[in-house]
């Protein structure tokens, strides 16, 4: 449902933008991560650019997507165990463990890069070191989402801490990629890694500096397997926490994996690292501009046609991006397909944490990571292998169709979702003027 004329202006829009701020923790984490997810856009570049060089020709869409692979399907296969052992352990202090490993990780990659020699014998390290990020983002990712209540005391802020979050992440997407792409043509890959290495020194510190109330966590003598069948039962069984998952897999699977096609797309247009460096950054700007534009939302209403559009949209743009042989208007279909993107998935992340179950929030988190990032490895390989049979462009625009259809079967489902999301909201307060009668409860969008 649209706000009201006396909660929709500008002025009060952008007051709230950055109202999860007032929270302490979330301000070191904010501040940490944003230092952080830099150095991390930087290492994904690097790591796509060094499998692009040293590379033979025939072989360098394949591979892209082998490490694209490499890094991400842990997530799929250990993101549902995560979510159970991060239902059930300190959340915090995970954190500060996952961090420490990617320090290290990273430091092992600028060893590699700066004795890297052409051959497939250096590549096959660089996906062993890939995966082992991703043994590590497995249990990152889900304990980083649930976290994420633990820093917000009023509830009122968490979506806006959600949004925030993903301005962040891409900020940093915007910032990570051109600095990569420019110190890759003047110095090397690896001074793309040592700077990630040091970047993980802030979020480390970060956490540490946060004062974190203790949470009594219920004692778990069940086995793990029981609490992921029970995870597994509730969110897949509930429709409107299925049906946010399976379009955000989708497009994790269909349409997210142009990026590591990019230095092909870059090389097309008649440039090298830096043009790869633009083109990921006018992708992370338009993922920035949508994350703000979730920020600056006063309430989760809406969000279910949000997410509609946004998905139709970023698939039109990789269809036009695909057929594109201008650099500007590379640009332009990019920032549209950042924009349409970043909303897609802030949203979905943003509803499924505001009507999760608290005991459950850290097993539907994972499925959440697994839709994310364990089904992107998928696409990558997918997308790596169809670009060797065909081309690039072709497969770019059988992804965009493919998020097309999945946003007209979501918007379908879209009723039976607001009739089953509605009364959590009224529950939850989310919806006073339903709760408190008010004939706009038969008018409500979720």
């Amino acid at each position: 449902m649209d706000e009201s004329p006396s909660t929709s202006t500008r002025p009060g829009r952008f007051r709230s933008l950055g109202r999860a701020l007032a929270h302490r923790n979330y301000r070191l984490f904010f501040a940490g991560q944003f230092v952080s997810m830099i150095g991390t856009w930087m290492t994904r570049t690097a790591s796509s650019w060094l499998v692009f060089r040293l590379s033979p020709p025939e072989l360098q869409a394949a591979l892209l997507g082998i490490v694209g692979f490499a890094s991400q399907i842990p997530a799929f296969f250990l993101a549902p165990l995560a979510g159970v052992l991060v239902d059930r352990w300190n959340r915090h202090r995970l954190l500060v463990v996952t961090q420490a490993l990617s320090l290290i990780q990273s430091a092992l990659l600028a060893a590699l890069a700066f004795s890297a020699e052409p051959g497939l014998v250096t590549i096959l390290i660089l996906i062993v070191l890939n995966v082992c990020q991703g043994l590590i983002n497995a249990f990152d990712m889900p304990a980083r989402q649930a976290f994420m209540v633990e820093m917000i005391d009023r509830k009122e802020d968490l979506a806006n801490a959600i949004a925030l979050n993903s301005s962040l992440v891409n900020g940093a997407r915007l910032v990570g990629p051109a600095i990569a792409g420019v110190l890759i043509f003047l110095t090397s890959e690896g001074w793309c890694f040592v700077i990630d290495a040091l970047s993980y020194l802030a979020v480390i510190a970060a956490l540490l500096a946060m004062r974190i109330a203790a949470r009594p966590r219920e004692i778990q003598h069940a086995p793990v397997w029981h609490g992921l069948v029970e995870g597994f039962r509730y969110a897949f069984g509930f429709a409107p926490i299925r049906a946010i998952l399976v379009l955000l897999a989708l497009v994790s699977f269909m349409g997210m994996p142009y990026s590591v096609l990019m230095p092909i797309f870059a090389k097309d247009l008649g440039g090298g690292s830096e043009t790869m460096g633009f083109l990921l950054a006018a992708s992370g700007l338009g993922a920035l501009a949508g994350a703000l534009h979730l920020a600056a939302r006063k309430t989760v209403l809406g969000l279910g046609r949000t997410i509609v559009l946004a998905t139709a949209a970023f698939g039109l743009s990789l269809i036009g991006f695909a057929v594109s042989e201008k650099l500007w208007l590379s640009l332009l279909l990019l920032l549209v397909a950042g924009f349409g993107m970043m909303v897609e998935m802030a949203a979905s992340n943003t509803i499924l944490q505001t009507i999760v179950d608290e005991s459950k929030r850290g097993r539907v988190m994972s499925f959440y990571t697994m839709a994310f990032l364990g089904i992107a490895p998928l696409g990558s390989l997918f997308a790596g292998a169809l670009a060797s049979a065909i081309d690039a462009r072709t497969t770019v625009m059988i992804g965009g169709g493919a998020c097309i259809l999945g946003a007209i079967l979501f918007a379908v489902k879209l009723p039976q979702i607001r009739a089953l999301v509605r009364p959590i909201y009224v529950q939850m307060g989310i919806l006073p003027q339903v709760a408190s009668g008010l004939q706009t409860a038969t008018t409500t969008e979720e």
